[in-house]
């Protein structure tokens, strides 16, 4: 799990186009692996490398440092498609913190919440002022739930309440039943004694 999400800023990434599916962002090919690590690589291969392996030049994800750019503002229906956990995985170890658009799969967005990657979904409106100023930093700020650009009003956005927990700890649902392991082991002690 990466570090706790309290507040991020940084530039956007913008990939407008709608129907962006889970196997443009990491090709089938890839998904032999359970690490997470390494599969930045493999996000978006085929935007990003000709079939030999060379780079494309005019990928823009080839062309920006993804330590300024942690943020995705991507097209309606972002990762539709299948399922696949390598996904949220491929962009969290490219650099990304945040998925921002119009409209998410509902799949992608459980895996994604579960990897330490935020999607928020915002209006049309809101999605065009961000796309008009990728250049400009944006404050995500996961704790106040609301997102920040220059002297643009604060957008207000949600997460699921379990899943914002997690983020704001930096752990995954097994994280969070470990760190309670004490609590239950008295639990089940108290009630052993109760039976016995």
């Amino acid at each position: 799990m990466p570090e706790p999400f309290r507040a991020l800023t940084s530039k956007a990434v913008v990939l407008s186009q709608a129907n962006i599916d889970t196997d443009q962002i990491i090709p089938a090919r890839f998904l032999t692996t359970t690490s997470r690590e390494g599969l930045g690589e493999a996000a978006f291969y085929d935007w990003r490398y000709e079939t030999d392996g060379s780079p494309r030049p005019e990928a823009v994800l080839n062309r920006i440092d993804p330590v300024e750019r942690r943020i995705l503002l991507a097209g309606p229906n972002f990762a539709c498609g299948s399922s696949r956990e390598h996904a949220p995985w491929a962009l969290v170890d490219y650099g990304f913190r945040a998925v921002i658009s119009t409209s998410i799969a509902d799949i992608f967005t459980s895996n994604a919440l579960k990897t330490g990657l935020l999607p928020i979904e915002v209006d049309q409106a809101t999605w065009d002022d961000l796309a008009a100023f990728a250049d400009q930093p944006v404050t995500i700020d996961l704790e106040a739930g609301e997102i920040r650009r220059g002297n643009a009003a604060p957008t207000p956005f949600t997460v699921e309440r379990f899943a914002r927990r997690c983020l704001l700890d930096g752990v995954d649902t097994l994280g969070w039943l470990q760190a309670r392991l004490p609590d239950i082991a008295a639990f089940e002690a108290a009630h052993e004694m109760e039976t016995a």
